[in-house]
């Protein structure tokens, strides 16, 4: 690849899984029982690492193409590392639940299903992959605009020693 397509892949997926996340954090399905949310999570979340994927592929490349400061490109792409697993580890539970509801499944794998996708756990594993998925966006935006752009830049950055 002789272009940097990495900004343009990686928005969807940053939409997609703060929405996910959003939709695990907020109960609504307290407020509208009649929506069908386990549906919905599942579509934003199959999408959302599905373009993540996409995203950390793209961003590898532009790390060739553009040469930014190493040690701030390493941090952003651990935190994008960081939130493709944890959100993967969620659509793998989906996964895994959804097949056995098909058909049976050793006790182990349906397990793991179970596990994942539990409601305080997975609750839980969205929320920190959502902090992951900021903190990943924001390190993006002071590799392209600079520290000063984003109030919280200068404080993230120095926490994580940068």
């Amino acid at each position: 690849m002789t272009y940097n397509i990495h900004p343009i892949i990686v928005h969807f997926p940053i939409a997609l899984l703060c929405i996910y996340s959003l939709l695990k954090i907020i109960p609504l399905y307290t407020w509208f029982p009649q929506t069908s949310w386990k549906q919905i999570e599942r579509i934003f979340l199959v999408l959302g690492v599905l373009g993540a994927c996409a995203a950390l592929y793209t961003g590898e490349a532009a790390e060739h193409l553009l040469r930014p400061n190493h040690d701030l490109v390493e941090m952003h792409s651990m935190f994008a590392a960081i939130s493709v697993w944890i959100y993967g580890a969620l659509l793998l539970g989906e996964i895994i639940v959804w097949i056995g509801s098909k058909r049976a499944l050793p006790k182990i794998v349906g397990g793991l299903g179970k596990v994942l996708t539990h409601r305080a756990l997975s609750t839980v594993l969205a929320l920190c992959a959502l902090v992951a998925i900021s903190v990943t966006g924001l390190l993006g935006g002071v590799m392209v605009y600079g520290a000063t752009a984003d109030p919280f830049a200068a404080g993230i950055l120095k926490m994580l020693g940068l």
